[in-house]
């Protein structure tokens, strides 16, 4: 699934040092024992990329592809070309998204090997698996229909839920957990574990400053910008203060002059001018949604404010990250009491500045 939206990185800050990414299921070596392998994905965003660290007796992989065929395919490929690294010794995942934890339980009981994943993502994985199958709940109901969906829309998310568990395999029943500043030798080198939130809820990234290499997972990416969204299981999160924190935390850690290896697109140099875009360009969207708020709106009217492009119901997916992302603004703003809401006869829940309260609107 793709959980990005559209956001150009600035013109010369960033730096490709290779010339093309691999092939799928190729490889390429990005720092001595590191290698770059590309899963293709079915989607608009048609690939991930994953890493493959080589160790004593295997390789220790970090995220896994979604589970598909020919994902299974490639891995298998990847194994039996490895000589006397013919299995995965070790799997971590950054986050629990399906492009990323899809093939870990597959890897980990055909190599019977560990699962490393935070607490946050591995159990938020596992209660959103446990969806499979089921009917969407009122709750999630209700919260599409406050954010302004039609009965159509409503429809298509009802006909579409509990669909994650297809897409990734059941996760083993243990795990380790990573923590934030842990240090971990994996192959012959040390790697920091340092975790955002806003994106998901703990996702871990990699750093070795000894390599100046920098696994970043979906939390930075040097052509998209990360999708933070309000999701139905706690609809008044705030992920976007949690984002915006996790950027001044990178910025903070990481030094400038590491080589990043995202998730998606391709591995980049120029870390701290991607971070300083990526918060640049986020509290534009706000400023933008702050002045379109003069008259009350629900969370799908602010779709033209904040996205480059029409979001239309019929791609029922895109239309759920868009809600959620314009929900995480608007949660973001009336956190700080420059929004209030108001829960309309309509079931619809409509936004206003502060400023514009009459006194029939409850603040």
């Amino acid at each position: 699934m793709n959980d990005d939206t559209a956001s150009p990185a600035a013109p010369g800050a960033l730096v490709y040092p290779f010339e093309a990414p691999p092939a799928p299921g190729g490889t390429l070596e990005v720092a001595p024992g590191v290698h770059w392998i590309r899963m293709p994905m079915p989607y608009a965003l048609d690939h991930i990329n994953v890493w493959a660290i080589a160790e004593e007796d295997g390789w220790a992989v970090i995220d896994t592809g979604l589970r598909t065929d020919p994902a299974a395919a490639i891995w298998n490929e990847w194994l039996q070309r490895g000589g006397e690294r013919s299995r995965v010794t070790r799997v971590f995942v950054t986050h629990m998204h399906p492009d990323h934890a899809g093939m870990a339980g597959w890897l980990t009981r055909t190599n019977d090997c560990r699962l490393w994943m935070t607490r946050g993502e591995y159990f938020n994985c596992r209660v959103t698996m446990a969806d499979t199958g089921l009917e969407a709940p009122d709750d999630a109901i209700r919260f599409y229909r406050q954010a302004g969906w039609s009965n159509n829309a409503i429809d298509l998310y009802r006909a579409r839920f509990g669909r994650f568990g297809q897409h990734v395999h059941a996760l083993p029943a243990s795990f380790r957990r990573l923590r934030d500043g842990e240090e971990i030798r994996i192959g012959t080198h040390i790697w920091r574990v340092i975790t955002g939130s806003g994106h998901s809820p703990e996702h871990a990234c990699f750093y070795c400053p000894e390599l100046k290499l920098l696994i970043s997972g979906d939390q930075v990416l040097p052509r998209i910008s990360s999708n933070v969204s309000v999701y139905p299981i706690e609809p008044d999160a705030d992920p976007m203060a949690d984002w915006l924190a996790s950027i001044e935390k990178f910025k903070a850690q990481v030094p400038d002059d590491v080589l990043v290896l995202p998730a998606h697109n391709d591995c980049f140099r120029g870390l701290h001018a991607r971070l300083d875009r990526l918060a640049s360009g986020q509290q534009r969207s706000l400023e933008r949604l702050r002045r379109s708020l003069t008259v009350p709106k629900r969370a799908v009217d602010v779709f033209s404010t904040l996205f480059a492009r029409p979001i239309g119901e019929a791609q029922i997916s895109e239309m759920g990250l868009a809600t959620g992302e314009s929900l995480a603004c608007l949660n973001y703003l009336m956190h700080r009491g420059e929004v209030t809401r108001e829960l309309r006869d309509d079931g619809a829940m409509w936004y206003v500045r502060h400023c514009q309260l009459g006194p029939e609107m409850d603040p």
